[in-house]
């Protein structure tokens, strides 16, 4: 407004129109504060305008810059991403890899415990065909033993002879290994104290003082007889008597004794069968046969041999003490050991195999691949 003025002088009204512009002075007045005013409400609308413009710009890069870095941050993450996706598929092969290698660890793995499941089952094979020879040679050695003991007793009742093959047997059985053997030696052992309890040891005394009795009977003295003393007290006898005094005897048959001195190989023989037949009163465990016998062989000695003589009486005070002497027991049955060892024997025949197991040959062709 100022401008305006310098560059238009001012110029005085016209006498006329001064009184009619006196009135509009006021009206001009409150024009330039309304004008004010509205160039105040420009103003602090183009500064609101510009503040909103600023902040706007300033919101604008504000946002631009976070967008940029939110790209940033994404683009890095889509690396990211790529590259731990590339890191997965590497380890997924990798698994991959190393699964199959496990999977030929593991087939190699056990194919070896195959094999040593195999070679264990050979040796273990082996061993138990060691073992089972073992024991048969052991079950076979008992068996004979047994079946000779029993054979024994049957036929020569030596008790004492069965009680040590029967304690052969059992030292046969202890040397093998399988447990089934326990049964039989419970049974040996049991016929064992049926041996012992027939007294076997009284039994061979016995019979060993009836042999050393038998043995003597050769050398006992017999008695002298009345013709023979008669013609030792004769000093003078023919010599034709003499000749024939060999073979003629002249005897006279009137007394018991002078028969019973007829001959003296008869006599003796006749002795020895009385006592064989003690023996086998014993062996049978016949108690009145037994006295009886020995009753006929005392007779027999006391009617024959001088009883004068020591050896004579020492053969009667035998003859008495195994005549007051009781028998033992009766020798037992036999023979449960011996079955039950052949029924062993056949349960183990049928338990084993015919032919070898397959993995013998198995283990041999997986040693060597």
């Amino acid at each position: 407004m100022s401008a305006m003025e310098t560059e238009n002088p001012a110029q005085l009204p016209a006498p006329g129109s001064r009184d009619k512009a006196t009135p509009a002075a006021p009206r001009s007045g409150r024009g330039r504060m309304a004008g004010t005013l509205v160039l105040l409400v420009v103003l602090a609308a183009v500064a609101a305008i510009a503040w909103w413009y600023f902040n706007q710009q300033t919101r604008e890069r504000d946002s631009s810059s976070r967008l940029d870095a939110l790209a940033a941050q994404v683009d890095q993450l889509a690396r990211t991403n790529e590259q731990l996706r590339r890191d997965i598929d590497s380890l997924r092969s990798r698994y991959a890899d190393s699964e199959s290698m496990n999977r030929g660890i593991r087939e190699e793995v056990l194919g070896f415990n195959e094999r040593s499941r195999a070679l264990e089952d050979a040796v273990a094979n082996l061993a138990d065909q060691r073992l089972s020879n073992r024991d048969a040679m052991a079950l076979n050695e008992a068996e004979f033993i047994l079946q000779l003991a029993g054979e024994r007793l049957a036929l020569f009742r030596d008790a004492s002879g069965t009680l040590a093959a029967y304690r052969l047997a059992d030292s046969a059985l202890a040397s093998a290994e399988d447990p089934l053997f326990a049964n039989v030696r419970q049974t040996i052992s049991a016929e064992m104290q049926a041996i012992e309890a027939a007294k076997p040891m009284q039994t061979r005394a016995t019979l060993n003082a009836l042999a050393k009795l038998r043995a003597s009977l050769a050398s006992l003295p017999l008695k002298t007889s009345p013709t023979d003393a008669q013609a030792s007290t004769q000093t003078e006898r023919s010599r034709l008597r003499q000749i024939l005094s060999q073979f003629v005897r002249i005897s006279h048959d009137d007394a018991a004794a002078m028969l019973s001195l007829r001959d003296e190989t008869l006599s003796r023989s006749l002795a020895a069968l009385d006592l064989r037949a003690a023996e086998a009163a014993l062996f049978v465990r016949d108690q009145d046969e037994f006295k009886a016998a020995l009753e006929r062989a005392r007779s027999g000695i006391e009617a024959v041999f001088d009883t004068d003589a020591p050896a004579v009486r020492e053969a009667l005070a035998t003859l008495d003490r195994l005549a007051a002497t009781p028998l033992a027991p009766a020798l037992p049955e036999l023979g449960t050991a011996l079955n039950e060892l052949r029924n062993l024997r056949t349960t183990r025949a049928l338990s084993q195999p015919a032919h070898p197991p397959a993995n013998v040959t198995e283990a041999k062709n997986g040693a060597n691949p």
